[in-house]
């Protein structure tokens, strides 16, 4: 089963990656009359919203040329890349009081793309996710990790750099690895075969979705994966197999999604982590609603995620066969 549609990811921007390291270069780009900027406020991006239910949501860009007034309040502003050779800036404006930034959005408003996401446009969602991070980064980096002095942009934002002469020390925005899997068993006695779903205290009420954790130092992706079915299920597993990926600004991990399948069945649930988790037939699943349904008594990861995508892919396997 492939994804048609994988949220967050497929950026159709050029990057530019070896030219934006020539600040000159980067300067000029800014500006150019072409030159638009993304305007990034509190982690939120600036929407223009649907009008009817017909309509999608979509990404404000603002002409160079009218943001002069963004420019001068941005604490950052970056170099994403080209688009159709047009240079494209984001610009943190997350200074500025809740009042201000309303009525600097005018016909737009800065909403969460956890909100949003999946009803933009696939290359939308992907660039808005692209600025949102990289901001974020950019704010939580302004003082080097080692020495603790001022750091520089560079490389239009895509490096920061001590200030500290006999620091230097370099540092490159962030991405956290994290696994996440479906854990499945095929019961060889003909029963039909089941997958493992679980609710989290994180999650909404009936919310239930695969179970996921960041890689720790020292071990590989197959190893995170077993590690945490075991610390927070208490399951032993048989094998572990690759799926897919999907980048995750909230605020800045990459999923890497996993098939498990189950040596041993008896849940050990670590109640720190989970409130419930159970083992779920496909036709038990079909009666789940969709993550947003209030009404729901048991609902499904949101179709933006990866946890869908690996749930979706597991219904559609357990059908076929």
């Amino acid at each position: 089963m492939n994804r048609s549609n994988q949220r967050y990811a497929g950026c159709l921007l050029d990057r530019a990656g070896r030219l934006r390291k020539n600040s000159a270069w980067v300067a000029q780009q800014f500006a150019a009359p072409g030159a638009r900027i993304l305007p990034v406020w509190r982690n939120r991006n600036l929407i223009a919203l649907a009008e009817n239910t017909r309509q999608t949501p979509t990404l404000i860009y603002l002409p160079r040329k009218q943001a002069h007034n963004i420019l001068e309040i941005a604490r950052e502003t970056i170099f994403l890349g080209l688009e159709a050779n047009i240079p494209l800036f984001a610009a943190d404006i997350s200074p500025l009081p809740q009042s201000e930034s309303e009525e600097l959005a005018r016909n737009g408003k800065f909403l969460d793309l956890r909100r949003v996401g999946p009803s933009l446009a696939a290359d939308q969602a992907a660039l808005a996710a692209y600025a949102r991070s990289s901001l974020r980064w950019h704010r939580y980096s302004r003082y080097c990790g080692h020495c603790g002095a001022p750091s520089e942009s560079r490389d239009g934002g895509h490096l920061r750099v001590c200030s500290n002469q006999r620091c230097g020390r370099e540092s490159y925005p962030r991405t956290d690895p994290a696994v996440i899997m479906l854990v499945e068993t095929w019961p060889s006695d003909g029963s039909p075969p089941r997958c493992l779903l679980a609710h989290h205290h994180r999650s909404p009420p009936g919310g239930y979705t695969t179970l996921a954790g960041f890689v720790e130092p020292g071990e590989s992706l197959e190893e995170a994966v077993a590690r945490e079915v075991f610390e927070e299920v208490g399951i032993r597993l048989r094998s572990v197999s690759y799926q897919d990926s999907q980048p995750w600004p909230f605020p800045a991990s990459i999923m890497l999604g996993f098939r498990a399948i189950a040596e041993t069945t008896e849940l050990v649930i670590d109640t720190a982590e989970i409130v419930d988790a159970r083992w779920y037939t496909a036709e038990e699943i079909s009666g789940f609603g969709d993550w947003s349904d209030p009404q729901a008594t048991r609902r499904l990861s949101p179709k933006d995620s990866i946890a869908r995508y690996l749930i979706d892919s597991w219904l559609h396997d357990a059908a076929s066969r």
